[in-house]
């Protein structure tokens, strides 16, 4: 049996109308998820899952929430087939994704879990319209150039880099103005810059009303200590220690995510194994590129879930 599992889960930005449904048929673990969430949130999220309309779906208050569930119902049925070997586990998430984590870990349970991932998206969300950002991604740059890019368009607003995702995969978050003003330079420098479609200046400092919020709200729940490790976004360092997640709930919302350090601390720690729980495989993408010798499954439907499994009792 392989020594070390990783399970990592996917942020914003990976939703589809969907998402989940195979699941939601055939298993009684992920309808559970599913239906609960329903009942949690007082709000029919299930079908704005599996029907969309994709303009709702792509609503910041609706995709966290939405991919957080279908993150928790994916990790549910491969935990029904695979039961997780009780020591040389890991876990991550990219940014919202870190809350699915903290559920595999046992920090927090799928209730309270979904009760704060529904805060932040509504405090998010509200940042979101009074701050009017947008983010970028920048390909195949090194970190200093990103820098520089950043620093000039901070002349005109915020510019900041915020999601070091891969090797060559930065994004940068701000102000409208000044992250239009940032591809005009990437484009002189004949490097590629993609706008992503998202509502706001994610994990950058107009995100800081946000994370106060989040700190007063984060008061009211109780974090136990992680079952396997969990390596927090906000520093790649490896928490034990449930009294400090909170703080690094709070940090995640306003700063940086370390996806490339979290990974490789993951990977330093002498596992090279990684499970994405949850829709489409962009942080098996990511991983593939941090790391080439990493093993990368994803499970989101019934095809992913037997190409996994089938893999695990290889490895």
């Amino acid at each position: 049996f392989m020594n070390k599992l990783a399970l990592v889960f996917p942020g914003q930005a990976s939703q589809y109308v969907g998402m989940g449904k195979e699941f939601y048929e055939k298993y009684p673990v992920a309808k559970e998820t599913f239906d609960a969430a329903n009942e949690i949130l007082g709000y029919d999220l299930k079908k704005i899952i599996f029907e969309g309309p994709l303009e709702q779906l792509t609503q910041t208050k609706y995709t966290q929430p939405a991919v957080f569930v279908t993150s928790v119902a994916c990790l549910k049925v491969f935990t029904s087939h695979f039961p997780l070997p009780t020591s040389g586990c890991f876990t991550a998430g990219h940014s919202l994704g870190e809350y699915a984590a903290l559920v595999s870990a046992e920090v927090l349970s799928f209730e309270d879990a979904l009760k704060l991932v529904n805060s932040r998206a509504n405090f998010i969300q509200s940042a979101c319209e009074k701050t009017k950002g947008t983010m970028l991604v920048i390909l195949g740059a090194e970190k200093n150039v990103v820098s520089e890019i950043c620093t000039e368009a901070s002349n005109i607003g915020v510019c900041q880099a915020v999601n070091f995702n891969a090797p060559g995969q930065i994004v940068i978050s701000g102000e409208i103005a000044a992250i239009e003003k940032a591809k005009e330079l990437a484009k002189i420098k004949k490097i590629k810059a993609i706008p992503l479609a998202v509502s706001g200046a994610f994990h950058s400092s107009l995100m800081k009303e946000a994370a106060e919020k989040m700190a007063e709200e984060l008061k009211k729940y109780v974090f136990k200590n992680p079952k396997f490790p969990v390596v927090s976004n906000c520093d790649a360092e490896i928490t034990t220690d449930g009294l400090k997640i909170p703080e690094k709930l709070v940090k995640q919302i306003a700063s940086p995510v370390l996806w490339i350090d979290s990974i490789n601390k993951i990977i330093s720690n002498g596992c090279d194994t990684f499970v994405e729980l949850g829709p489409k495989n962009i942080v098996s993408g990511m991983i593939k590129k941090i790391s080439l010798t990493a093993k990368t499954f994803n499970i989101e439907n019934e095809a992913t879930l037997n190409t996994t499994l089938e893999a695990l009792k290889n490895v």
